[in-house]
This record gives structure tokens, C-alpha cells and sequence, in this order.
């Protein structure tokens, strides 16, 4: 578990995944963790570091390479009174048990009229950014956004990891929790204890008069850079973090396209289908009015992501093409 004290008030997104979960399974006898290497070898990204050793092999369950066997175990055990937080190591390898993903879990509750839930969250490490090459790479939020029936969760920042790992593990519904592979290193204040971040709550990250950036997880950060950049050239631009696909918190982004009149989208799934696309077409039908521009989306290309750096550096979103859609929109 992480240290605070040594950090000097400060945790790194892996220590804070570790420490979220850690905090629920004190406070709840009911809650386990199940996957790949995550006992005694504490995660192949090290995201579970301490929990075997504290709550030892009966909470921390070492599984089979099988995604379907780690989520139909977890859901099994989710109808029957267990909160489970089953790891899937690479979001790509959501598609190894969609089946359950999709067409069972986010029903039961809805089919037996809300006789039996299915309280579990299915944790993965999602994007790209490391050189992973195009199967060990995807950013697949909007995979899960199209299933009825999820909770769509992805944090930005260390405290909203433990925040919101609390609220998924107390959720009645299942949450799909998207830990992005290119924060982990990242560092932030570390949460106070009782930390919950309410699902679908979007957070206002700098604010600004001139143009709304939207971002979720690694293009947070991205958004901010960009908006640093910008904001010497006398464009104030306000990043509103989303947190959440599933509840989605268009209040606050409305609110702040109220304010300023513009909006870019920055997604890292591709542009094709992105998350990024419903953002748009909601604030074209319920906030058409405020628009003194066309939205934009700055996005991933459509195209498997490349093993090379350079490469994938052209597909993913950036702080410089951010800040020049940034800059085309406020001269509109």
C-alpha cells in the first residue's frame, strides 16, 4: 500500500488503485478481488500492491488465464451477495468475455425486475501511449457506452481513482472501471479517508470564459496542456474532466458551454464511433443555442494503433492539435 506519509501527502495513480480498493475491502467483508497475478505477485502494472498480504487468498483470488472464467466467476458470485472486483488485465481483452459483459451481466437486474443485482466491478488497464503496439493498446470506453445496463467509470487523477473506485464497489449496478495504462506513473494530492466521488459527476479542472474542452482520463491532462498553451496567446479555455460515461454529467458540460459558447471534444477512442460523438449530439439537441461555433472532436485516427512511438503519436490525441482546433474555433 502506498505510503503517504513518505510522499510528503501524495500518491501515484497505480498506488491509488491499490489503496482504493484496499479501503473498501476494510470497510466491507463482503467485497474480493479475482484475476491474473494479482495476489502474491501484485499485478503485472503493480496496481495491487499490498492486498494479498493483507487480506491474504481468500479475499485475493489468483485466476486462470480465462477473462471468461474471471468474469462469470465474478458474476456468479456478485448474484449471490459477494461485491466482486474482478481484473481484466488489457481492456482488449474485454472482448475475450463480452458475452458476459454483454449480454448478461448489465441484464439481470433489469430481467428479474430488480429481484437479483449484479454489484461487481470489472477493473481493466485501457489505452494507449506506451509503445504497447495495436492489440495491448485500444482505449474501448465506447465499447462498453453501448451496452445498456453499465456503469462506464474513467478517472484522471489519483484522488478520483480512490473516489471513484469507492463509489463502483458500493454500486448496485456493474461498473466497468477504466484505469488508463499512461497515468499510472502520474502523481497527485492523495485522498482524505471516506473519499467517494459520486458516479456521474463531472469536475470543472481549470476554468476558463472562451472555449470548453471536454476530456476524459489520459486526455485530461492532454486538454490542460493544450489550454496552458492557448492561454499565452490570450484564449482562455475551460477543461471539464467527465469522469464518467455512464451515468454522463451533460449538466456541467452545458453549463459550461453556456458560459463560453464554444466546444472541443477530446476523446482517445477513435473518432468512429467515439464517446466523444454522443457529447456532441447531445449539446447539438439541447444546447444548440448556445453555440457560436461549430463543436469539434479532436480524436483518435481509425486505425490499429502502431507499435512505433512517432506512429502513435499521429493517431492519438495531443496538446498541439488540441490547442490548434482550440485556436480555429475561438477566430470563428
Amino acid at each position: 500500500m502506498a505510503d503517504v506519509t513518505a510522499t510528503g501527502g501524495t500518491i501515484t495513480y497505480r498506488e491509488a488503485v491499490a489503496e482504493g480498493i484496499a479501503r473498501e475491502m476494510r470497510r466491507d467483508p463482503t467485497v474480493v478481488c479475482l484475476g491474473e497475478d494479482i495476489g502474491a505477485a501484485e499485478g503485472v502494472f503493480k496496481t495491487t500492491v499490498g492486498l494479498f498480504k493483507e487480506f491474504g487468498p481468500r479475499r485475493v483470488w489468483d485466476t486462470p488465464i480465462s477473462e471468461q472464467a474471471i468474469v462469470g466467476a465474478a458474476m456468479g458470485a456478485a448474484m449471490t451477495g459477494i461485491r466482486p472486483v474482478a481484473e481484466i488485465m488489457f481492456s482488449d481483452f474485454l472482448a475475450c468475455c463480452w458475452d458476459y459483459l454483454a449480454n448478461e451481466i448489465p441484464k439481470v437486474r433489469y430481467m428479474t425486475g430488480g429481484q437479483v443485482t449484479v454489484p461487481l466491478v470489472v477493473r481493466t488497464a485501457n489505452g494507449g501511449g506506451l509503445g504497447f503496439g495495436a492489440q495491448h493498446s485500444q482505449a474501448v470506453e465506447n465499447w462498453a457506452l453501448a451496452v445498456p445496463g453499465l456503469k462506464v467509470v474513467a478517472p484522471s487523477t489519483p484522488a478520483d481513482v480512490i473516489g471513484l473506485m469507492a463509489a463502483s464497489i458500493r454500486s448496485d449496478d456493474p461498473v466497468v472501471f477504466f484505469e488508463h495504462k499512461g497515468l499510472f506513473a502520474s502523481k497527485g494530492p492523495a485522498a482524505p479517508e471516506g473519499h467517494v466521488v459520486p458516479l456521474g459527476a463531472a469536475a470543472v479542472v481549470r476554468p476558463g470564459a472562451d472555449v470548453t474542452l471536454v476530456a476524459l482520463a489520459s486526455t485530461v491532462p492532454v486538454a490542460l496542456r493544450a489550454a496552458e498553451t492557448v492561454a499565452a496567446e490570450g484564449i482562455d479555455a475551460e477543461v471539464v474532466d467527465l469522469r464518467c460515461l455512464v451515468p454522463l454529467d451533460m449538466h456541467t458540460v452545458l453549463d459550461s458551454v453556456g458560459r463560453t459558447s464554444r466546444l472541443v471534444i477530446v476523446e482517445e477512442n477513435p473518432y468512429q464511433g467515439g464517446w466523444g460523438a454522443t457529447v456532441a449530439s447531445i449539446v447539438a439537441d439541447e444546447g444548440f443555442e448556445s453555440l457560436d461555433a461549430p463543436v469539434r472532436r479532436v480524436a483518435a485516427a481509425c486505425v490499429p494503433l502502431p507499435f512505433a512511438d512517432s506512429l502513435e503519436q499521429v493517431v492519438l490525441p495531443t496538446a498541439d492539435k488540441v490547442a490548434a482546433e482550440v485556436r480555429r474555433l475561438a477566430a470563428y
